[in-house]
């Protein structure tokens, strides 16, 4: 697998949490943060783009890992659970709704990304978009 497409080793991604990294659309040039989360415990990795599905401008992992429960991913904004195999909303406002995946190929422990429609850009945040750790609530009454 080329060098340029590595993202990490899949010891390297948290149990518990997400490992944050950015990625470029080649069709539109744009940027955007993705996360890769354990899948089933046995070595599985997945990744899916860093947007929930409830308010897609609220990001799952804010730079410090995204939390997780029971295997799944939670956005702390509004509480909604996502799958982290499938990337299936299974609980909150947007049940049903699922993540948008990336594809990946591990190779002796590294995680590659297979996805055409992306370039990896780095690991962590994306630069143009400074990482914001005040609280802001989405929630709506």
């Amino acid at each position: 697998m080329d060098a340029d497409r590595r993202i990490t080793t899949v010891e390297e991604v948290p149990d518990e949490s997400t490992f944050l990294f950015t990625v470029r659309d080649v069709e539109t040039d744009e940027e955007q943060e993705a996360i890769l989360v354990e899948a089933n415990g046995d070595g599985d990795v997945a990744a899916w783009l860093n947007y929930c599905q409830h308010f897609t401008h609220i990001k799952l992992d804010k730079g410090s890992g995204a939390p997780m429960r029971n295997g799944e991913v939670v956005c702390a904004n509004h509480g909604a659970y996502f799958a982290s195999e499938s990337g299936l909303c299974t609980f909150g406002p947007c049940e049903g709704a699922y993540l948008n995946g990336l594809d990946l190929t591990i190779e002796d422990g590294v995680v590659y990304l297979a996805d055409e429609r992306y370039e990896f850009v780095t690991s962590g945040a994306m630069e143009s978009d400074p990482v914001d750790l005040s609280s802001k609530s989405n929630v709506e009454f």
